[in-house]
C-alpha cells in the first residue's frame, strides 16, 4: 500500500525554471536548484509563483538565522554538526515530498551532554513536532499519516535496551518508518479487518550510548559531549527562546511548504552512495533549494560526518575485539579475580594474531588500554594481590555486563543471549531487516546494501 509518490528518476533541467550552476555546485539566481528536476506535467504543483512566501535568497538567509539559533542554545561536536542539524530540521517541513525519512541519532555518553536540549531545540523548529518518551506505539501508528509528524523520542536508550518489554512494536516502527511503502499491517475494526498503518516519519532519538545499528545505519549523528569549561550557550527559556524558535519555524513553513512539489522533483547530485545517500538526501535537497554557499557546505558536511561514522565503526569494532581478547586471557588464567594492567597487556601483545603488538606507534601500552576500555564503564585500580602486594588491575567483574553486551558468548542459551544490547555489525555483513514485531507489509523494493559508514 504506497503511502506517498514514488521515486523520480533523473529528468532534464527545466529550463529558466532555475538559475545558472558552477561546478562547485553554489547556484546563482532566482531559485536555488541544482542537479536534474523532473516535470511533473506542467500542473504547477508546487511552485513558488504567487506564494508570497521566502524567496531563494531569503531561504539561504533563514537556514543562516536557523543555524545561529541553534547554536545559541547547544553546542553541537562539530560546525559540519551543526549545519546538519539545521538541515535536518528543514527538511522536516518538505516530509510529505521525501522517500525517505532520516533519523538524527543524538548520543552521548553519560548525562549532561545537551542531548534533551537538542530535543527541546528541535520541538520548537520542526515540523508538527510529536515528544514521546513512553507513547503507546498505536497512538504514533494512528497520528503517522501523509502529513506525518515529526518524533522526538527522549531516552531512546531505554526502548533498545536488553528489556525492552512491550515497547518492541515502537522499535520496529522506528526500525520501518525510514523509508515510504513499509506500513505496519494490523488487525482493526469491528470487522477485525487487516489494515495497514503507515510508518514513515521523520525523527529524532536522544539516548545514552550508541542506538543499534538499523537506527544508526539510517541517521544522521550526532555525538554529543560534555561543554568544556570555556564553551557557553543562552539559557533556554520558554517566555523569550519558543516565540524566537517558533517565528523561524513559520519561517520555514512559508518557504519550504510551496516547494513541496519542486522538492519531490529534485534529484541532487549526493557525495556518497547508498544508505547514506539515502539518508543526507533530504538535506541536501534542501540545501539547492536554498542555494548560495549551502549546497557545497552541506556536501562538505555530509563528507566529514559519514567519515566520521567510518572511524566510529573501526574504533568500535576494535574495541568489541579487545574485550573478547581479554575475556579469553581471563579464562586462560582461571577466571582469576583480578589481573595486574602489566600482566594483562603483555599478554594480549604476545597474541600474533591479534593487532595489539602494532597498535600504536609501539604496540599497546597502559593508557591505550585504559582509553579504549573507558567508554565500557571499565578503569584499573589498586588491587592486593594474594602476595599482599598492591598493584593496579583490573578486576574481572568489571567485564561481565560488556561482556554480555558486546560480545556474548556463543555457548550461552539463545533467550539469554536475544536480551542483551545489538552491537554493530562488521561492515561486511548484508544489512538487517527491521528489527521488532511489527508484520511489515509489501516492500516497495529492496532496502540496498549498507553503505560504507
Amino acid at each position: 500500500m504506497a503511502s506517498g509518490p514514488p521515486v523520480p528518476e533523473p529528468g532534464p533541467r527545466i529550463p529558466g525554471e532555475h538559475g545558472a550552476f558552477r561546478a562547485d555546485g553554489e547556484s546563482h539566481g532566482p531559485q536555488a536548484s541544482a542537479g536534474t528536476v523532473v516535470p511533473d506535467g506542467g500542473s504547477g504543483t508546487g511552485d513558488r509563483a504567487g506564494t508570497g512566501g521566502e524567496t531563494a535568497e531569503e531561504g539561504a538567509a533563514l537556514l543562516d538565522d536557523l543555524r545561529a539559533a541553534i547554536g545559541r542554545y547547544v553546542v553541537l561536536p562539530s560546525d559540519e554538526a551543526l549545519t546538519a542539524v539545521t538541515l535536518w530540521v528543514a527538511a522536516s517541513h518538505i516530509q510529505p515530498a521525501l522517500q525517505h525519512a532520516p533519523r538524527l541519532a543524538v548520543v552521548g555518553p553519560t548525562k549532561g551532554c545537551g542531548k534533551s536540549r537538542v530535543l527541546d531545540v528541535l520541538h520548537e523548529t520542526v515540523s508538527r513536532p510529536m515528544m514521546t518518551v513512553n507513547t503507546s506505539p498505536g497512538v504514533v501508528f494512528r497520528i503517522i499519516g501523509e502529513d506525518p509528524p515529526t518524533l522526538l523520542v527522549d531516552e531512546a536508550d531505554t526502548i533498545f535496551g536488553p528489556k525492552v518489554g512491550d515497547k518492541e512494536d515502537l522499535r520496529g516502527l522506528l526500525n520501518a518508518g525510514h523509508q515510504r511503502n513499509r506500513p505496519a499491517w494490523r488487525i482493526s475494526g469491528p470487522e477485525h479487518k487487516p489494515t495497514a498503518f503507515p510508518t514513515f516519519a521523520m525523527a529524532a532519538l536522544a539516548g545514552i550510548g550508541d542506538l543499534p545499528d538499523t537506527i544508526m545505519d539510517r541517521a544522521v549523528v550526532l555525538r554529543m559531549q560534555k561543554r568544556k569549561p570555556g564553551e557557553k550557550v543562552a539559557p533556554f527559556r520558554s517566555r523569550h527562546s519558543v516565540p524566537e524558535l517558533n517565528a523561524l519555524r513559520d519561517r520555514l513553513t512559508a518557504w519550504l511548504t510551496p516547494l513541496r512539489g519542486t522538492a519531490h522533483r529534485l534529484v541532487p547530485p549526493m557525495p556518497v552512495e547508498d544508505r547514506a545517500a539515502d539518508t543526507w538526501e533530504p538535506l541536501v535537497i534542501v540545501a539547492y533549494l536554498a542555494g548560495g554557499h549551502w549546497p557545497a557546505q552541506t556536501r562538505a558536511a555530509c563528507l566529514a560526518m559519514t567519515r566520521n561514522e567510518v572511524v566510529q565503526d573501526e574504533q568500535t569494532t576494535l574495541k568489541t575485539r579487545l574485550l573478547r581478547d581479554i575475556r579469553r586471557v581471563f579464562e586462560q588464567q582461571g577466571d582469576t579475580e583480578a589481573l595486574r594492567s602489566h600482566d594483562l597487556l603483555a599478554a594480549l601483545i604476545q597474541d600474533a594474531e591479534a593487532p595489539w603488538a602494532e597498535y600504536g606507534t609501539k604496540g599497546l601500552n597502559a593508557y591505550h588500554l585504559a582509553n579504549l576500555l573507558r567508554d565500557f564503564g571499565i578503569s584499573p585500580a589498586n588491587h592486593r594481590f594474594e602476595n599482599g602486594r598492591q598493584a593496579k588491575a583490573y578486576a574481572r567483574n568489571q567485564f561481565l555486563d560488556a561482556w554480555a553486551r558486546y560480545c556474548p558468548d556463543p555457548a550461552q542459551p539463545a533467550t539469554a543471549a536475544e536480551e542483551t544490547v545489538p552491537t554493530r555489525r562488521a561492515q561486511s555483513k548484508p544489512p538487517a531487516p527491521p528489527s521488532g514485531t511489527l508484520p511489515i507489509g509489501p516492500p516497495g523494493g529492496p532496502a540496498g546494501p549498507r553503505h560504507t559508514r
